[in-house]
């Protein structure tokens, strides 16, 4: 089999030919207006961004990596279901704080697999009251997200309740940070 060649052979974006850029889907994302909420899976951590767009590029607003859940007390592993979730919480969470409340999801180039980590932290930033377009069936089911599969598999029953613990941290922190703002509010108006 030779190689492509002659006056009308159109050579494939960079990105593209190495398989880490679908350019259609990109553009349908852009086309939204809406802020990208990025969440990107490797093997140790899990990411999530707000990312805006413009003509120049694009520009992170909001960054949240899984190993700062152990600042909460959070012991786990940082690439499972559970942390997914908490990293969804506490992303939604900073991107109130930053004034931010809605976005589209964008997954990349990972299958969206019904019930996959990524749907957990989608999951986690709902919950935490940022709006994003999703249908609730593909969330995963509770108890993988408050981790009962592997304390069922591990026979340790306490990471539910680490994972409640930490839960009621990012929650209550961000509880906290609202009070603030209305009294901050109600003293200034």
């Amino acid at each position: 089999m030779g190689r492509a060649r002659g006056p009308t052979y159109h050579v494939p974006f960079r990105r593209r030919r190495e398989g880490k850029t679908d350019y259609r889907r990109r553009l349908k994302l852009l086309f939204s207006k809406k802020h990208r909420v990025v969440v990107r899976k490797s093997n140790r951590y899990i990411r999530m961004q707000l990312i805006s767009t413009d003509r120049f590029g694009d520009k992170t607003l909001v960054t949240v990596l899984s190993s700062e859940l152990t600042k909460y007390g959070y012991d786990g592993g940082k690439c499972n279901c559970p942390a997914a979730y908490l990293t969804g919480l506490l992303f939604g969470k900073r991107a109130k704080e930053a004034g931010f409340d809605e976005g589209i999801l964008d997954s990349g180039l990972i299958s969206p697999v019904h019930g996959s980590n990524i749907y957990a932290a989608l999951k986690g930033a709902v919950d935490s009251g940022f709006a994003i377009p999703h249908d609730p069936a593909v969330f995963p089911a509770d108890d993988r997200i408050t981790g009962n599969h592997i304390a069922t598999f591990l026979q340790k029953p306490d990471i539910t309740d680490t994972f409640h613990a930490v839960k009621d941290k990012i929650t209550s922190e961000k509880e906290m940070i609202e009070k603030k703002e209305i009294e901050e509010e109600s003293t200034t108006g």
